[in-house]
């Protein structure tokens, strides 16, 4: 799928979610492959409304079985790190985040990914459901097979801060 595609699907995704899109923010969805090449498999699609020096909001995309890989938001100068809440619009997702690992979890980690992979407490949100990662948690998440738009909410968002448990990857 060539990024032109990618930004036209996760547009199209976020329609059948009730958002409204202007051109700019066609032209505004980032396709972020994390630097493996691997977008349709490791990967999202971002729409940012606004980040700035006291909150974030953005809109997540991402295909059927897509995984963002796991990260987490340091401390960065005197700020403790990015706290974020997810709700979906539409579609279901797999939230993995420190914890006790969940028994027949059901996520997987991509094939050739597994290293990158330590968390396994599993929360599964459906549509209007949300959930809050305190800040400096290692995290992931993967959508179920028809896909997901999920809000996401946050304060300021640095992801050259961010630290991924998988050492190729880059933001």
């Amino acid at each position: 799928m060539t990024e032109a595609e990618a930004r036209g699907a996760a547009a199209a995704r976020l329609e059948e979610a009730g958002v409204a899109l202007t051109e700019k923010d066609r032209g505004a969805i980032e396709i972020a492959d994390f630097g493996l090449g691997r977008f349709e498999t490791e990967g999202l699609a971002l729409l940012v409304y606004v980040n700035g020096p006291r909150y974030c909001a953005k809109e997540l995309v991402m295909l059927p079985g897509q995984t963002c890989p796991e990260h987490r938001h340091p401390p960065v100068d005197t700020a403790p790190g990015k706290q974020e809440t997810f709700r979906v619009r539409r579609g279901r997702v797999r939230l993995y985040v420190e914890g006790p690992a969940t028994e027949g979890a059901a996520a997987r980690a991509p094939a050739g990914s597994a290293d990158g992979y330590t968390v396994f407490h599993e929360i599964a949100l459906g549509p209007g459901e949300q959930y809050t990662i305190p800040p400096d948690t290692r995290h992931w998440f993967q959508a179920e097979a028809e896909g997901a738009v999920i809000s996401e909410f946050s304060s300021p968002s640095r992801d050259e801060a961010d630290v991924f448990t998988d050492p190729r990857i880059r933001r």
